[in-house]
């Protein structure tokens, strides 16, 4: 079976790479979403296995949408994403109702699916 993700980011360039990259390695991306309030539609909408979350969001924090996420009953896997290293939110990451953090410099379906348990 293979994984349908979404994407969530700011950056339209990260976006684009990013989807190219895990769509070459065998990843499915049913959508990308630049805010919460896409995210949160865009989940609703196309009912992803996982979705890849960045951090921080412009004005926004990846947090709150993984926790808006829970809270409006998707049964959805969050992987958390970020140009900046695990440590520097390692707590945030650990309290968060997500699997666990992939750094963008790591990004790939094997990271996201090992992340994930399989």
């Amino acid at each position: 079976m293979q994984l349908r993700c979404v994407i969530v980011d700011d950056d339209e360039n990260f976006l684009a790479v990013a989807r190219a990259a895990l769509e070459r390695d065998g990843l499915i991306v049913a959508g990308v979403a630049g805010s919460r309030a896409a995210a949160l539609r865009s989940v609703a909408e196309l009912r992803p296995d996982a979705v890849l979350v960045d951090i921080r969001l412009g004005g926004e924090s990846g947090f709150d949408v993984a926790r808006d996420l829970v809270a409006d009953g998707h049964a959805v896997r969050i992987v958390m994403i970020s140009s900046y290293a695990e440590a520097d939110y390692a707590d945030l990451i650990a309290e968060a109702p997500v699997a666990g953090f992939v750094p963008k410099t790591e990004l790939s379906a094997a990271a996201v699916r090992r992340v994930l348990g399989g």
